[in-house]
């Protein structure tokens, strides 16, 4: 009784004539309003298959084993069901014993497990394309297999990263602070100060994690080589604010440093510059502009809300 109880396990006997001898641990929905075993607690369908399994085993002695699933009011409950026949001495039946588990949170973590898989496979094929095209468009702006496979694979570093913060929290996506000043903490010469982050603090999406990452990287990458982050006691302002009304907020980001006039890049348009205008803003629906000054690179960056959450 305890053992049953425990396992939560309902076990019923019947005569040949399906007229209840004894029940054990017998809960809803196997027993009616009234407290006697039965079936009426059980949708119709349900109940009718039910009852043509237990004929079926008085007339053939041959064990039932099915599955049936019912609406409850916090979803559908599952349950296995073995009805299997009691045999005299002579190999005749005198009766039938049926047996019920609930599976019901087994079928939950299956149907969990079968999401979560679907949605990796989702987002692994759109992480691959990513990589396709910053691989496409890294080496059409690159002098060389050198200079490719250096780029390249710096990019593809700062994904890893993202993507660490993303699976950490459970593909729910990544805080911008932290998203932030993990890109620009691989490249600032002190950590610490190379970074000034002021204003809000949402939670971006997977998608919008990876790409403002990106962004993130190109501009840390290109003021480690000719901005602030060139200089030992350099370092740059990020400033984010949410625009607009409580049911349509947009987040603006910017990126504000100092520059070298005479270490800006002269070979025109790279990778770096496509991405920040172009690539980020258009897989955000977004907005983007990048302004080099003579001793100011300034960038910013409108994200529509449906790429973040605000706690």
């Amino acid at each position: 009784m305890h053992a049953l109880r425990n396992a939560g396990v309902a076990v019923l006997y019947q005569d040949r004539d399906l007229k209840m001898v004894w029940g054990r641990n017998m809960r809803a929905p196997w027993v009616s309003s009234d407290g006697e075993a039965g079936q009426n607690m059980l949708p119709a369908a349900q109940a009718e298959r039910l009852d043509m399994a237990r004929r079926k085993v008085v007339a053939t002695g041959k064990t039932e084993r099915f599955e049936i699933g019912m609406p409850a009011e916090d979803g559908m409950r599952w349950f296995e069901i073995w009805v299997d026949a009691d045999l005299d001495d002579s190999g005749a039946v005198k009766g039938i014993v049926t047996t019920k588990v609930e599976t019901t949170e087994q079928k939950r973590r299956e149907q969990t497990l079968r999401t979560l898989l679907r949605e990796v496979s989702h987002r692994s094929k759109n992480l691959l394309a990513i990589i396709q095209g910053i691989a496409s468009q890294t080496g059409r702006y690159s002098d060389g297999i050198a200079d490719f496979l250096t780029r390249f694979r710096g990019r593809l570093q700062s994904l890893a990263s993202s993507q660490d913060l993303v699976t950490s929290s459970n593909w729910r996506g990544a805080r911008l602070r932290e998203l932030v000043a993990g890109q620009v903490g691989r490249y600032g010469p002190d950590p610490v100060n190379s970074l000034r982050f002021e204003g809000a603090n949402p939670f971006l999406n997977p998608n919008a994690a990876l790409h403002i990452g990106l962004a993130m990287h190109e501009l840390a990458v290109n003021s480690v080589s000719y901005g602030a982050l060139s200089r030992p006691d350099g370092f740059v302002e990020v400033v984010a604010g949410l625009e607009g009304e409580p049911d349509d907020l947009s987040l603006s980001l910017a990126w504000h440093e100092r520059i070298a006039p005479h270490k800006q890049p002269k070979n025109g348009k790279r990778f770096g510059s496509v991405a920040l205008e172009r690539v980020v803003p258009a897989s955000l629906n977004g907005a983007a502009k990048l302004d080099i000054g003579n001793d100011r690179l300034d960038y910013s960056l409108t994200v529509p809300h449906g790429n973040f959450e605000i706690d």
